[in-house]
């Protein structure tokens, strides 16, 4: 990513001007954009001679990316995020965002594309509510204590069927411990 906005707009500029996807409409709203949120890159006098619909589009898409070459690194950045906010699929398919999506940074571990991507639960949300239903019974039951549940032990011994050997012994020995009552 050592390549300036300028380098990277001289290199992608014939991309640019070949590709189909750009026609009058988006390169209007390009030009547009670079006049009212930057007015010092591109002016009105500038917006209306890239604007002209007498010229084709493939010449002021051209002269557009001659002019903001010429304006320096801040105008062809400024070109790029317009390109980016307006025309996302040209973007992303720019040779110098190939290159750059395809190079390895040492220092960042990046996942590849082709790794199988792992789901953790796949039974569904009501799988999930109904865990977290059973969890937030138990909280209450144990928040509560015996006192207040009406049933007392018996509600314990009845949460006790669904769970595992030892988790059962410890949910029946907190029912039947004597100290607590």
């Amino acid at each position: 990513m050592g390549d300036s906005f300028h380098d990277q707009l001289l290199e992608d500029s014939r991309f640019l001007r070949t590709d189909r996807r750009l026609d009058t409409e988006l390169v209007d709203k390009l030009i547009l954009q670079l006049n009212r949120i930057y007015p010092q890159i591109l002016t009105d006098k500038e917006a209306t001679k890239f604007r002209d619909l007498d010229v084709p589009t493939c010449v002021r898409l051209a002269e557009l990316l001659a002019h903001l070459q010429g304006k320096g690194e801040e105008a062809c950045r400024e070109f790029y995020r317009a390109l980016h906010l307006h025309v996302e699929e040209v973007y992303f398919s720019l040779p110098t965002r190939l290159r750059l999506r395809d190079s390895v940074d040492p220092f960042t571990i990046t996942a590849s594309p082709t790794q199988p991507r792992y789901v953790l639960n796949d039974r569904g949300p009501l799988f999930f509510l109904g865990c977290f239903g059973v969890a937030v019974g138990m909280a209450l039951l144990y928040y509560y204590g015996e006192a207040k549940v009406t049933g007392g032990s018996r509600a314990l011994g009845m949460a006790a069927l669904g769970l595992g050997r030892r988790a059962r012994e410890v949910l029946i020995w907190h029912a039947e411990d004597p100290i607590r009552k």
